[in-house]
């Protein structure tokens, strides 16, 4: 941190997700989304892969580490505290229907989140994993009295 609290280089790096089947969540992250692996960690003494993913080099942008367990029979339990991963997509519709056309599950359909502007729409990965994807450019100043501002930016309220 700098002397006025704002954050130097520190950024957020990856979220992890455990994955039962790393071929089957490779071929939705990659082929389905549209993916990259930008780097792949094999443990072999301790029989576990890290892959990170995403849209970005990972040295600038946020990715998703996939990691994979070698020995895992038993699914993961997600519990209930987990909530989803957001994807923003340049045109929400077409996304989805060509998700659709690939077989992804789509729990909610495109559509407004309330009166927000904001259009969302919810998908799960192979191991049950929600994902929101989030129309872009994010409208926030639609979302009138649910935003307010503070001295570090947009707070939600």
């Amino acid at each position: 941190m700098t002397k006025d609290h704002t954050p130097a280089k520190t950024r957020l790096l990856h979220t992890m997700l455990r994955v039962a089947d790393l071929d089957r969540s490779l071929v939705f992250y990659c082929e389905q989304l549209g993916m990259v692996v930008r780097r792949r960690l094999d443990f072999r003494d301790d029989r576990f892969s890290l892959i990170y993913l995403g849209y970005g080099d990972d040295r600038e942008e946020t990715v998703v580490e996939l990691t994979w367990n070698w020995d895992q029979a038993a699914p993961y339990e997600h519990g209930n505290a987990y909530g989803h991963l957001g994807i923003g997509v340049a045109d929400l519709h077409q996304f989805c229907q060509g998700l659709a056309d690939k077989g992804v599950t789509i729990t909610r359909q495109p559509g407004e989140m309330g009166r927000s502007g904001i259009h969302i729409a919810f998908i799960v990965d192979p191991d049950g994993y929600r994902i929101e994807l989030i129309q872009l450019p994010y409208p926030l100043e639609s979302m009138g009295e649910h935003v307010t501002y503070g001295r570090e930016g947009v707070v939600a309220g």
